[in-house]
This record gives C-alpha cells, sequence and structure tokens, in this order.
C-alpha cells in the first residue's frame, strides 16, 4: 500500500533529510547544531526499524514499502556521509566506499530481479551488522564531542565508521559472491 503508517514512517525518513542536513546552516552554535542533528538522526534512523515492525505487526507489508524501506535508508546515510565529509569529519574515501557499495549493490539488486535470482542476493545478517555499525558511527560523529564526559564520539565515531567501511567491502564481495552463479547462468 503506497500510504499505510509504516509506509508513511517510511517517507518520513525521506522528508527528514534536509532537516538534519539544514540544522547545520542555522546560526545557533556548533554544539547545538550536533546535538541537534545527532537526536534528530537518532530518531529518524529509529523509523526504520518502526516501519518494518509495524508492516510486519499490523500485516501492512508491501512490495512499495519494501522497495521505499532501503531507499530511505540509503538516502538517509549517504545525506549524512556528505554532511560528514563537508564538516571534515569523515574522509571522502570511506564515503565514497559506502555510497559506492550502496549503488553497486542496489543495482545488483535490481538486476538481479530483473532475472528472477532476487533471493540469491537477499538481505544478510553481515548486512545488517554494517547498517547498524555505520549508524552508530554517524550519530557519534554528528555529536562530534564528548558523551556524558566518558565517551569520545570523534575517536569511536571514526574507529566506527572505518569498521563499517571493512564492513561495506565485505558484505559487497558477500553479495556478488552469492549473485555470481545467477550472473553466469544467464550471461552463457
Amino acid at each position: 500500500m503506497f500510504f499505510n503508517l509504516p509506509t508513511l514512517l517510511t517517507w518520513a525518513r525521506i522528508v527528514a533529510i534536509p532537516l538534519i542536513v539544514g540544522i547545520f546552516y542555522i546560526p545557533i552554535g556548533t554544539g547545538l547544531q550536533n546535538l541537534l542533528a545527532t537526536v534528530f538522526f537518532i530518531l529518524v534512523a529509529l523509523t526504520d526499524w518502526a516501519d518494518g515492525y509495524l508492516a510486519r505487526r499490523l500485516n501492512m507489508t508491501s512490495s512499495f514499502g519494501a522497495f521505499l524501506d532501503p531507499v530511505a535508508d540509503k538516502f538517509l546515510v549517504c545525506a549524512a556521509l556528505l554532511v560528514l565529509v563537508h564538516l571534515g569529519r569523515v574522509h571522502a574515501l570511506v564515503a565514497l566506499v559506502i555510497i559506492g557499495r550502496e549503488i553497486a549493490i542496489s543495482a545488483l539488486r535490481e538486476w538481479m530481479a530483473q532475472i528472477g535470482a532476487s533471493r540469491s542476493v537477499a538481505v544478510h545478517v553481515l548486512g545488517k551488522i554494517k547498517t547498524g555499525v555505520q549508524l552508530v558511527a554517524i550519530a557519534f560523529l554528528l555529536y562530534h564531542g564528548s558523551l556524558f564526559g566518558l565517551i569520545d564520539t570523534s575517536f569511536w565515531g571514526t574507529l566506527l565508521i572505518y569498521l563499517a567501511a571493512v564492513l561495506t567491502i565485505w558484505s559487497m564481495v558477500y553479495y556478488l559472491q552469492k549473485a555470481l552463479p545467477e550472473i553466469r547462468a544467464k550471461t552463457h
């Protein structure tokens, strides 16, 4: 269904992206910008879990929702990474690896769906772990300070975003390996 509660949450995630980016253009001070962007990012990221949970719980799953959900996730991650590159908190090469993988795997999934082999590139736990690490890393890097006087979010965010880049490459290799037999079968 195009407009049910889970799909509306997914749409909200997409609509919220310019708001997260826009926080950094409001003259309210860097500390407040970081805090607001982090809180907003976390709330928006939680809608990813909520929309999936509600879709299953309320039996409102749809092919449109299944299409839109990963698109919203990719928009959110890519926009946040671009902001972080702009702020000098993430190296451009790391962002390129993560964004490039998202584009490549999306294209692979589309192609596999066209040849009737989408099950071979279904979401795997490795992809879910990669996403989780990315989201925590991005939240830490948006905050960019000391959390509760104990956690240096810049240090841990940087460490986690590099780990996310490694997981990104690893998961891409995994999906390509899973797709390779189907690709060979369809291209010969």
